[in-house]
């Protein structure tokens, strides 16, 4: 059994076993991240999801407002005048059938791979590399697509992929702590609205089963979901 640090317990006494209002609950998340490095606000969320059926799973995309405090490399991969569209809207690796084969040899220096439809074909080769990864580009995470500027600029300003995992648990990182908590409301409320959009088709029962947030080093907290689900934001 893991140990559990005492300054993660200590931390633990802070929170109480009930579900916070959501701004209080990621208030405390700010207050009880103290490693000593900038750490990530995440949100783990239980739902009525058994992803074994194709019609109960989840994989899709959210545009976080106030971005993911995250830089990102974008390679694609695409042909012809595509290469060079890429380059001009901020891709950091561009290539064709020779990126491909770099992929093939272990070239992995970047966090988001875009891939045009027509090069698809032979980017499939990359599936049993980059699957396991989370990197194979896919349509439904918008990866997969001939428009390349608005999909590396999306990308770059806060676009994130998730998919619920074979326990029915969507785990996504929604900004840092050093975001005003402000922030934080407006971009989880954005992935809550992601999530109910997306709701597969498959869904029997109740959908929502739990939400926590955390810093990447502190304690869980639980988040009030009806609250979350009925607050009204400016702009929502």
């Amino acid at each position: 059994m893991k140990k559990v640090s005492r300054r993660l317990r200590e931390l633990q006494r802070q929170i109480e076993d009930r579900p916070y209002q959501p701004l209080e609950a990621l208030q405390l998340l700010k207050s009880t991240a103290t490693a000593k490095f900038p750490e990530s606000a995440e949100a783990h969320i239980r739902l009525g999801l058994d992803p074994k059926y194709n019609d109960q799973q989840l994989r899709t995309t959210v545009v976080l407002p106030k971005g993911t405090g995250q830089t990102i490399r974008i390679a694609v991969i695409a042909r012809g005048e595509k290469v060079s569209e890429a380059s001009t809207a901020g891709a950091d690796v561009v290539g064709s059938e020779d990126l491909i084969d770099e992929i093939q040899k272990g070239r992995l220096d970047f966090d988001l791979l875009i891939a045009t439809p027509d090069i698809m074909p032979q980017v499939a080769k990359l599936g049993r590399m980059l699957g396991p990864k989370g990197l194979m580009p896919s349509p439904k995470a918008g990866t997969v697509t001939a428009d390349l500027n608005q999909a590396i600029g999306e990308f770059k300003a806060g676009k994130l992929e998730f998919k619920v995992d074979k326990t029915g648990i969507v785990h996504v990182l929604f900004g840092k702590v050093a975001f005003p908590a402000d922030d934080l409301l407006i971009n989880l409320k954005a992935l809550q609205d992601s999530i109910d959009r997306n709701r597969p088709s498959g869904a029997k029962g109740r959908y929502w089963r739990s939400i926590y947030v955390a810093s990447t080093m502190g304690p869980s907290i639980q988040v009030d979901i009806n609250a979350l689900r009925d607050l009204k934001l400016a702009g929502t």
